[in-house]
């Protein structure tokens, strides 16, 4: 079958691959990435330009979209696997876009009218359209969240099918598409923001939004079509068994022939009205929320999730802490574009080099492989905390910067603080103003920590890239939706520690502290990986010696993932 795919012309191959469902779902990815990054990039500018160009609201909504996503990760995930994959995807994908497109409207009016709006009502009615700004754009975080673990996380297994080399590449080829639109589409939103206005690019986004929603619902249904086994559920199955449950016990009580099949009968009744009774109705989503979390810990994978997590918990990354602190230590906006850019070329590298050392070495020793890599750039960072022109002083208490903004010098608390950090989980802008950078004695301390962080970045990629794959491989199909959104849950959490841990200790002379305590974190993380990988290799070497050995329940037994 491959040769004689092998001796179809070129053209006739290239035409096969742009109509398969591979393609279809990259297209899909693709468009769905762009109009997610133009709009995560585009909220939080909106956000500052809206309350005279501070950050507060900028960092509500950052808490709130953590806070949701951290609560409900687990029920999104849960009605992800209770329902039909085309209906579930459909849904999520209407939801989310027309979320965007209701704030981007709601944005217009309020850029357009925003003088009236905060004379009317003493200013209320224009809080109550941050309220609802607010809320809405975390309607579409939460939708897109959902999207992400029907499309990320169960889709792309069933159509790469047992083949997990291609599961491997597929896998690979979103997460470059993710690295090409994080970079792009900011830059052509907020090309159209600087040279038009703040109305305009908001009339872009939704516009975008609504053309590629039509486009991608298209896509959808024809990736469903080309893939039957999208139509075919496990955790459907358990649903539709209730429901006719449910229906059989209506339909046979009133057909009782003994009084022992009618007190049976009444008992299933019972049964059921309990089951759908208000109270147990409201107490689902409790239920829910637990069972996630305790499904999620009795994984084999979970030191391995755990250990994708804890890299949440870092500043060094491309965010605004990291291009803060870089401003303070003389870096100026090209240089940090330009640092950028290698950066997204360095996570590029990372996914491309996941697919050769897996080939080469089994997936658990890519994850080992990566986070030793990993580790050992991080050390870079280390050693720039120590490095001449670090500002770095632990006589410098990290509380007084935050004392002084609240408080300021006269000790009375400020009617609103000048420093707000933005809170914003997996959301990757600059939302700093470059003016003229300061200048500092020597350069050695701050390229040292953003060459650990650049070479870190292909260990990173590799490694969540392993993580993904090795839960895709070793979570049962009834329970993808709501492991996955423990996962989101607990990268969410960590995520929201760190930017706490900056509001603790904001002074530049306390970020080497910051830099030490995020290694330390990835060093955790990366041992319970470790921990997990040498249970997982030394479980099949000792059924390789001993085949009659019964296998650990605990430990992932597929033969590719070694």
């Amino acid at each position: 079958m491959d040769n004689a795919a092998s001796k179809k012309p070129c053209c006739e191959r290239v035409g096969e691959f742009f109509k398969s469902a591979k393609f279809l779902i990259y297209l899909g990815h693709a468009l769905s990435t762009w109009g997610d990054r133009m709009w995560n990039f585009a909220v939080a500018v909106f956000l500052v330009e809206l309350y005279g160009n501070s950050l507060l609201l900028t960092a509500v909504y950052g808490l709130v979209v953590a806070g949701s996503v951290l609560l409900l990760g687990a029920i999104i995930g849960d009605w992800v696997d209770k329902n039909p994959r085309l209906k579930v995807a459909q849904m999520s994908l209407v939801v989310q876009n027309s979320a965007v497109i209701l704030c981007g409207v709601l944005l217009m009016a309020v850029f357009q009218f925003k003088v009236q709006l905060t004379t009317l009502y003493n200013g209320w009615l224009l809080t109550t359209c941050y309220i609802m700004v607010i809320t809405i754009a975390n309607i579409a975080n939460l939708a897109s969240t959902a999207m992400s673990i029907t499309i990320q996380r169960d889709w792309v297994v069933v159509v790469a099918g047992d083949d997990r080399s291609k599961l491997a590449d597929m896998n690979a080829t979103v997460r470059i598409i993710d690295q090409l639109t994080n970079i792009l589409a900011p830059m052509l939103v907020g090309q159209i923001m600087s040279f038009g206005s703040h109305f305009i690019g908001c009339g872009f986004i939704s516009s975008w939004n609504l053309f590629s929603m039509c486009l991608e619902y298209f896509l959808l249904w024809k990736v469903y079509q080309k893939t039957p086994a999208l139509a075919f559920k496990a955790g459907q199955k358990d649903a539709d068994d209730q429901e006719l449950k449910h229906l059989n016990v209506q339909k046979e009580i009133g057909n009782i022939e003994s009084p022992v099949e009618g007190s049976q009968l009444m008992n299933e009744t019972a049964e059921v009205k309990k089951n759908t009774s208000c109270c147990y109705q409201m107490t689902e989503p409790i239920r829910t929320f637990k069972d996630g979390w305790v499904a999620y810990y009795n994984q084999s994978i979970f030191f391995a999730g755990m250990s994708l997590s804890f890299l949440y918990m870092t500043v060094l990354g491309f965010d605004c802490i990291t291009t803060g602190y870089a401003y303070t230590q003389g870096l100026n906006g090209s240089v940090l574009s330009l640092l950028m850019g290698a950066s997204a070329i360095s996570g590029i590298c990372g996914t491309v080099a996941f697919t050769w050392i897996r080939k080469k070495c089994g997936l658990i020793r890519t994850g080992f492989i990566a986070g030793v890599a990993q580790l050992s750039c991080l050390i870079l960072c280390v050693a720039s905390v120590f490095a001449p022109g670090s500002p770095f002083d632990l006589s410098v208490s990290p509380f007084d910067e935050v004392l002084k903004h609240l408080f300021g010098d006269s000790g009375s608390l400020r009617e609103s603080p000048t420093f707000v950090p933005t809170i914003e989980p997996q959301i990757q802008i600059n939302a700093t103003v470059f003016e003229e950078a300061p200048q500092v004695e020597s350069y050695m301390s701050v390229s040292l920590l953003f060459a650990g962080v650049i070479a870190a970045r292909i260990g990173l990629w590799s490694f969540d890239l392993t993580v993904t794959q090795l839960i895709q491989e070793n979570v049962i199909e009834s329970e993808r939706g709501i492991i996955n959104g423990v996962q989101n849950s607990m990268n969410y959490l960590l995520d929201l520690l760190h930017f706490i841990m900056v509001i603790l200790a904001p002074n530049p002379e306390a970020f080497g502290l910051l830099v030490i305590i995020s290694v330390s974190f990835v060093a955790m993380g990366h041992m319970m990986y470790f921990r997990f990988a040498y249970k997982s290799l030394r479980n099949r070497l000792f059924l390789f010696c001993s085949p009659e050995q019964k296998p650990d329940p605990n430990i992932p037994s597929l033969p590719n993932s070694v």
